[in-house]
């Protein structure tokens, strides 16, 4: 009989929803953090039009062998809603990108987005402190890596998005957090910065735009783009072709897939 040696019916499920879903990395990178733990369990792309999200939820939930759901663009904020019991890094940023499933059928959240950019970062042995950076994109990823920055106590922060209101809030969240670290709302710019960071879409997919008005960066300067797929985006292309040090997406991933694996573990357990 041919069959497959990593799925059955004992098999516990997890997800990451997201519209779109094509671009992530969750469900191999996932799925094989829980296998070298010999935990029977996958992690499966949910593709949810943004506009069905809180209909198709709740009975997504209903899942009985459903331990637990990873969230990307654009429900980091809005899945706030479905959990219970909500950890301290999503307090600070009002998002959640991890909800597990606790013995009872209650929902924890919590998101690990910064502390996997972060990760990442002193992996590659590249230290925030002291450092002037410029952040584009507070949702609920960006949100997550502003909060993770500031505790790094880095000289200066300049904060991008759209939305006023994110930045507003996100600069009170930095003071409370580092209150010697200098905020300044503004437009995206690299003068006077050490280290560029993009926490928004664009670049995402065959996306060509880049999320800064620029032609040329200064050797000197790091560039992190947290977009997965494609991992060259056009932001890191232009600074490879400048000679700049580059922090990829994917390295925040690797930052973060232990220590969602490990609260997925923790909360099933409580």
């Amino acid at each position: 009989m041919e069959e497959v040696p990593f799925l059955n019916g004992k098999t516990r499920l997890y997800g990451i929803v997201g519209d779109p879903i094509e671009q992530v990395r969750s469900p191999e990178m996932v799925t094989c953090e829980m296998h070298k733990r010999q935990l029977n369990a996958v992690l499966l792309p949910i593709h949810v039009p943004s506009a069905e999200f809180e209909a198709a939820m709740p009975h997504i939930l209903t899942i009985q062998n459903l331990d637990g759901l990873i969230f990307t663009i654009p429900f980091k904020g809005r899945a706030m809603a479905l959990t219970q019991h909500i950890g301290p890094q999503a307090q600070a940023v009002g998002a959640i990108n991890a909800l597990a499933r606790r013995k009872d059928g209650s929902w924890a959240g919590e998101i690990f987005d910064g502390l996997g950019c972060v990760e990442g970062f002193r992996r590659r042995g590249l230290g925030l402190k002291g450092q002037r950076v410029m952040l584009i994109g507070l949702g609920g990823a960006g949100s997550a890596i502003c909060a993770a920055i500031a505790a790094e106590q880095p000289l200066s922060m300049r904060i991008f998005d759209l939305d006023t209101a994110r930045c507003d809030r996100m600069a009170g969240t930095i003071k409370k957090i580092s209150p010697e670290t200098a905020v300044v709302i503004g437009a995206p710019s690299v003068e006077d910065v050490d280290v560029l960071f993009n926490a928004s879409p664009v670049g995402m997919l065959t996306d060509p735009r880049l999320p800064i008005h620029a032609t040329h960066f200064d050797k000197d300067l790091i560039v992190f783009d947290a977009i997965v797929k494609p991992e060259q985006t056009p932001l890191l292309a232009l600074a490879e072709s400048c000679g700049c040090r580059v922090v990829r997406g994917r390295e925040m991933m690797r930052g973060q897939i232990s220590k969602i694996v490990d609260y997925f573990i923790e909360q099933t357990s409580v």
